[in-house]
């Protein structure tokens, strides 16, 4: 029997040149927050399926990939999930944070400044750009309540895209307490509140004739939907609140630095916003390339008292793919690459012998290949992968004969 060789579908191998993109990237938005003093942290890919479940996940909690329980514990008799699973794969790095700060929190800062980075899985249908498994980059401000928290986020994740070379993005800004205000006064019950929020968060695919279409699909008035959408062009002085004037400071502040703006329809899907939320859109990529939002209530699962704490995301994925899309070349490596070749496998071990010591330079990656075929092809090979000095070891090469890279 023949296997597939292809990756499980929603999910993708990385080749070299690939990884070594996904590795700058990486970099520079490790960069980026660790110059604003954030701190990287590590999760486990793995949480209990209870606390998974628990968690305000919105349409998240209907893509979890759960895991069955082992040996003993799996009985088939009772087929009932509970039964049948115990843990699942993460579908984003809030939840785990939060969980991880409650442990660990006697050892923390407070308030404290995170980021981590890593996969998280969902059961999605895979299309451009949206994958069953793919990287997240987070970084978080837990403990701290005011709106400062926010614009250091605002601050910080515009800076990582800007250091990737992206200019021609926006932030859009909203906050679920007055996305609450609107749909209660359009008509809407608090428990529906949920239910139409799902709705709203689809606009920027559907557009607002879609959004129309599925709140008259979920039973809802036909008078109390155009009330909502009516109510959605409101502008941000025409609220009468401190959470307005909230946003208007941190609207403020970042208008000095980037694009931002007032979007009331912005919902985020994530049930667990209890503030304000955003989104960076780009002319680039039809949808977000980062977002998040205000979570205050997350920690109180864990604990009797309430933690504030908010988070910001990069679409680590979307931002790869548009470099590639762009053609994007890495910047020149600091590192200077050089291959050796051994022609005669007499002088194999000299050419170990001065790979490590080049190696052992701060500015030098070098390797060595046994090779006696085909050397045209090889060198033609190593010089697209960026080799700069290509040396055949013979009797006459020394570590002179590298003084000049």
């Amino acid at each position: 029997m023949k296997f597939s060789a292809k990756p499980v579908k929603g999910t993708f191998d990385v080749l070299p040149e690939d990884m070594e993109l996904r590795n700058w990237v990486r970099n520079v938005i490790s960069n980026a927050y660790l110059s604003r003093g954030y701190t990287q942290i590590e999760t486990p890919c793995i949480e209990n399926l209870d606390l998974l479940t628990n968690s305000e996940g919105g349409e998240n909690l209907s893509l979890l990939f759960k895991i069955l329980k082992r040996g003993n514990k799996l009985d088939f008799n009772d087929l009932s999930e509970n039964a049948l699973c115990d843990l699942g794969l993460r579908f984003d790095l809030t939840l785990p944070l939060s969980r991880f700060y409650a442990n660990n929190r006697n050892e923390l800062p407070m308030p404290f400044k995170a980021f981590q980075t890593g996969y998280v899985w969902r059961a999605e249908r895979p299309q451009k750009g949206r994958f069953r498994q793919f990287t997240q980059c987070d970084i978080d401000i837990i403990g701290d309540k005011t709106i400062y928290a926010e614009i250091d986020l605002m601050l910080t994740v515009p800076k990582a895209l800007y250091d990737l070379g992206f200019r021609n993005f926006t932030i859009k800004i909203n906050d679920r307490r007055l996305l609450k205000e609107l749909v209660l006064a359009a008509g809407f019950t608090e428990s529906q509140f949920d239910t139409v929020c799902i709705s709203l968060d689809k606009t920027d695919k559907i557009g607002t004739s879609g959004v129309i279409s599925d709140l008259q699909t979920k039973g809802f008035e036909d008078d109390t939907i155009r009330q909502l959408i009516s109510s959605l062009e409101i502008d941000l002085e025409n609220f009468d609140s401190p959470y307005a004037r909230d946003l208007k400071k941190i609207m403020d502040v970042t208008a000095k630095y980037y694009s931002i703006l007032f979007d009331p329809t912005l919902v985020r899907g994530m049930g667990y916003y209890t503030g304000p939320i955003f989104e960076v859109v780009s002319d680039e990529f039809k949808g977000s390339i980062a977002g998040g939002g205000r979570y205050d209530n997350l920690l109180s699962k864990f604990q009797n008292e309430s933690v504030p704490a908010v988070g910001f995301a990069i679409g680590f994925e979307r931002i790869v793919a548009i470099l590639k899309e762009r053609g994007f070349t890495i910047p020149k490596r600091d590192k200077r690459k050089i291959a050796l070749i051994v022609l005669d496998e007499t002088f194999t071990d000299k050419a170990i012998a001065l790979s490590e010591s080049l190696i052992a330079q701060e500015n030098i990656a070098a390797i060595h290949y046994v090779n006696k075929k085909k050397l045209g092809k090889k060198i033609e090979a190593l010089e697209k992968e960026g080799y700069e000095k290509i040396q055949i070891v013979d009797e006459n090469t020394t570590e002179e004969s590298f003084k000049s890279i």
